[in-house]
């Protein structure tokens, strides 16, 4: 236990094992259902030859990737983060990249991504990056984050939905209504009343009794198909499955730009990279803020490591034909149970290489009993808000769009390329150019570029 902790720093950290067991465990059931959805996506998309990838394939090098990283990230960051396929770059690559070369050919350019990114890492371009945004937007994308991670939760419980005449609304109704909803806010209900009595695993706790109502719920019921969302509540037939390692190695580095064209796949690449780049970069910086990991200037502890094993997780899951892995928003659950260090990665790396064999009884828990831990965990990231300094109009419209964006265009990277782009605009329209750092107008070009891709790309086409 002596050297555990020493390696890990718990005491430094202010942690224990217990916890940090904890936490690791809360992130895994937090981010599980990424080992069946992603496999769905990719296998849902077809190549330019018509081919389609194996879903029992597909579950298994998703697994792989996504314990290793996180392992990876566990010994060479230190860091609280899990790890797996990023949602929206498997987008990219199932729907940008696919209809244009073949599955190894795109699986290759997600490992150039990693590959990019790593550069950047070890040269300390990518911490420079982080280092020159100013500290109140590095707050603001705390809170912008957790709104974010909130409106994902809601949405995947059910309790928000698309409208008929506005963009959401609530249930898919505009009532809340049916048996997975009402599980839902029973979980979130519990939740809270655990929470705020510092019932020790109030998190966890919340998730298993919830999963347990949702079994018992699903068996007595007759619940519509699909109504559960990608993983339903049901006592699976098998425990263990075999992995399928079929996809291992089946990438192609350089095939998509002979392929589709060298315009099409260097589109294609750029947005993998800054959607990697700056998704990671601000879930590291929130999470680690919520974490109380970031110092007095904004400055995040093994940054460097962990950045480099980001990008390496980038290459892994193209390796795999899992796409590019990155570190998971859902982290701050974990973080919420009390996750501090590595330590709780190796918990949450560990559970996620059991899925290998055990992928039937991981698919058990529902998005209404892992959801509310993200609205949970949403509302205390939140708090941040208090060190935004809101009458400072330079920073406060600066990181209202870095907060705001989050949510309403369900992507990290677009809220901070705005509060970047706002930044510099407003620092640069009061003659306050000695505010700007010389990077921040690099990033800011190459988000409007980003923002502006696709006239770009039929300009140049």
């Amino acid at each position: 236990m002596g050297s555990l902790s020493g390696f890990f720093a718990l005491r430094e950290r202010g942690t224990t094992v217990a916890r940090e067991v904890r936490g690791g465990v809360t992130t895994f059931v937090a981010m599980a259902y990424i080992i069946l959805l992603n496999p769905i996506i990719l296998a849902g998309a077809t190549d330019v030859t018509g081919a389609k990838l194996s879903i029992p394939q597909l579950t298994t090098a998703t697994a792989l990737a996504a314990a290793v990283s996180t392992l990876l990230m566990a010994v060479i960051g230190n860091a609280p983060f899990g790890l797996a396929a990023g949602l929206g770059l498997n987008a990219v690559v199932a729907y940008q990249a696919a209809p244009y070369m073949t599955w190894p050919q795109a699986m290759g350019l997600v490992v150039l991504q990693g590959l990019l990114i790593i550069l950047l890492a070890v040269s300390g371009v990518r911490r420079l990056i982080m280092d020159a945004i100013p500290l109140a937007l590095k707050h603001a994308i705390s809170v912008g984050i957790g709104l974010f991670i909130a409106l994902i939760g809601l949405v995947d419980a059910g309790f928000v939905a698309r409208g008929i005449g506005t963009p959401v609304q609530l249930g898919a109704t505009g009532h809340l209504a049916g048996w997975p909803v009402s599980v839902f806010c029973f979980g979130l209900l519990l939740m809270i009343a655990l929470y705020v009595r510092r019932t020790p695993g109030a998190i966890l706790i919340s998730i298993a009794v919830t999963t347990v109502v949702a079994i018992v719920v699903d068996e007595v019921f007759t619940i519509a198909p699909r109504s559960w969302g990608v993983v339903e509540p049901r006592i699976p037939d098998s425990v263990i499955s075999a992995p399928d390692f079929g996809l291992l190695g089946q990438f192609d580095l350089f095939g998509g730009f002979a392929r589709a064209g060298v315009v099409t796949a260097t589109v294609v690449l750029f947005t993998l990279v800054l959607s990697g780049f700056f998704d990671a970069m601000g879930t590291i910086i929130g999470v680690s803020d919520e974490a109380g990991l970031v110092d007095e200037q904004g400055r995040v502890p093994r940054l460097g490591a962990i950045l480099t094993v980001d990008g390496v997780a980038a290459a892994i899951g193209g390796a795999t034909s899992s796409s590019a892995g990155t570190v998971f928003v859902e982290s701050a659950a974990g973080v919420g149970e009390g996750a501090r260090t590595g330590l709780a990665s190796v918990a949450t790396g560990g559970l996620l290489a059991l899925t290998l064999l055990f992928t039937p009884i991981t698919m058990v828990v529902p998005a209404a009993a892992a959801a509310p831990a993200l609205v949970l965990v949403g509302a205390l990231m939140m708090t941040q808000s208090r060190n935004v300094p809101w009458q400072d109009l330079d920073v406060a419209i600066p990181a209202f769009l870095t907060i705001a964006l989050m949510p309403f265009t369900y992507s990290i990277t677009n809220g901070v390329g705005a509060g970047v782009i706002a930044y510099v605009t407003v620092k640069a329209a009061r003659g306050r150019f000695g505010e700007i750092h010389w990077l921040l107008w690099i990033v800011a070009l190459i988000f409007a570029a980003y923002f502006a891709i696709d006239a770009f790309e039929g300009l140049i086409s």
